[in-house]
Order: C-alpha cells, then structure tokens, then sequence
C-alpha cells in the first residue's frame, strides 16, 4: 500500500463515481479501477459496493475513509516539517556574546530580525567572554558568537566577519577635572589610575598604545570583565574607563562620557561562526544577518 494508494481511493469515495474520479486524479479510468481492486485484495474485502450509476462505500469502506485520511494528512505534515527544517525555519539557534555587544545595537537588532522572520526557530541567548566564545562553538554548546577580535579567533575552523567598528571613550564622575575638556587626549590620562577590560587583544592593542605614548606614566589601576562593573567603578571615582562608544547610551547618575582623542584606537566587533555549519537555522541566521550589513 502506498499514499496514492490513499488518494485513488479518496477521490472514488469522495466522487461516488470511478470516471469523475480519474478526471479529477488525471489517470485512465481502467488504471484506477485496478489500483482500486489491487487495495482490495491487500486488505482482503471490498472498499466499494459497485451500481450501474454510483460506488458507494462498504462499511470497511467508511472506516478506511477516515484513516485514509489522517494519513494522507500526517505524511502532508511530516512533509512541510522536513522542508522547514531545511530551510531553517525551525531548529535552534545559539547565541553567545561579549557584554559590550549587547549595547553596540548589532545583536539586538539581528536577534529580533530573526526571530520575526523565523518566528518558530528556538532561539537561545547566554554572555560568554570573549575569549571562551571559540571553544564554545568548536565543542558545540554555541553556533554564534558576538565578540570583540582576539587570538582565540584564528582557528582554521572559524569563520569571522567584522561587523562593527567605534571610537573609544572615557568614563570618569561628573565633578572630575577632565569633564571641562570636550576631547580627552592621552596626554591628559598620563599619571590617573585607568579601568581597563581585562586583556583580550582588542584592549591589549590599547594598552599597548598606552603603555607606548605614556611610558611609566600608564596607570592602569583596575580591569574587569564586566561592563557594569567597569562603569561602577569609573562612577565610584576610582578610575577613568576607557571604553567602546555605544556605552553612551547607558546612563549611570554621577556617570559622564568623553571622546578620547587617538584615532588609532577603536572598539570593534565580530561575528563568529564554523566555517562548515551543518544546522539550517544556523546558516538561516548567518544569510540573513549578513543581507543587514
């Protein structure tokens, strides 16, 4: 028994009449006549009383009907879950990232695209440091990863793409001396105890850049992981932060933000996958995002 099988008989019941019925299935009527009685003989009876004028069911007939069709109906459904799978309309999508790109608008914005358009892919969200994002995604707890460059990142099996780039500023309390100043220059910093992230090589680049134009004078009395933290403690006085420009926009009371003056110094951001990812919501994710660039 196949599914035609279902759907020859189907079009008979439903028809009352095996001519109609092969019009309709767009076969010759003797080939539904023998599709008819070969079903039949499988199930061992008759499916159709059979007149001059019409077929009418058997009471085999009747019941068979009614599971003929939920069949047909379950193969159509297990059919239209396949081909969204493929085409990553479903599935699951992880995402991991590095606190400052929740704040850069990126990842916002490419998480809610997705999810719009692909309103049935489960979508999970975690921060993770920059630097374990790589081996999250090789050992398979993450597919994507949101994270500033590092050396982590030159893996053969990774693929990065640079999708975001901004100036740096510093963070400092609203009283301190430096607020009179619109542009904040290294110059100034030299000598004042400086909140870093803790060194990844995007921030070692500016500590490097520190260290090189400020000589003894780099003081760089903190560093932290956590945004929040850092920001705390620039508010708290206990340092000047220097830290990526969408930060602007978190507002802490006592807080306030300067450009720093150095050009050579930015902020970046990467999005970072396998290089052959398997998952159709993965690949669903990274061609849409990748279509906003």
């Amino acid at each position: 028994m196949e599914l035609r099988h279902l759907r020859y008989f189907l079009a008979v019941a439903e028809e009352g009449h095996f001519g109609r019925a092969a019009e309709r299935l767009n076969i010759v009527q003797p080939a539904l006549s023998m599709q008819i009685k070969a079903l039949e003989a499988e199930l061992g009876g008759a499916l159709f009383v059979r007149t001059s004028r019409r077929v009418e069911l058997t009471d085999a007939g009747v019941l068979f009907q009614t599971e003929a069709r939920r069949t047909l109906e379950q193969a159509e459904h297990a059919r239209l879950t396949a081909e969204r799978a493929m085409r990553g309309e479903t599935g699951r999508v992880r995402v991991g990232f590095a606190g400052n790109a929740i704040f850069s608008g990126k990842l916002i914005a490419d998480l809610r695209l997705f999810h719009q358009r692909f309103p049935d892919a489960e979508l999970m969200i975690e921060e993770v440091g920059p630097q374990d994002q790589v081996e999250a995604i090789r050992a398979g707890q993450l597919d994507i990863g949101y994270t500033p460059a590092n050396g982590h990142i030159a893996d053969p099996t990774i693929v990065a793409r640079r999708i975001g780039d901004w100036d740096i500023l510093v963070a400092m309390t609203d009283d301190h001396a430096l607020t009179q100043h619109e542009n904040v220059t290294l110059d100034m910093l030299a000598g004042l105890p400086l909140v870093l992230y803790d060194a990844h090589d995007a921030h070692e680049h500016l500590f490097i850049t520190l260290t090189r134009k400020l000589g003894e004078q780099c003081h760089v009395a903190y560093r932290s992981g956590s945004t929040l933290s850092i920001l705390a403690m620039a508010a708290t006085g206990l340092g000047l932060a220097l830290i990526p420009a969408p930060l602007r926009q978190v507002h802490i009371p006592g807080l306030v933000y300067r450009p720093l003056n150095e050009p050579d110094l930015t902020a970046n951001l990467l999005l970072i996958s396998r290089r052959q990812e398997p998952g159709a919501a993965v690949n669903a994710y990274l061609n849409l995002v990748a279509r906003t660039e």
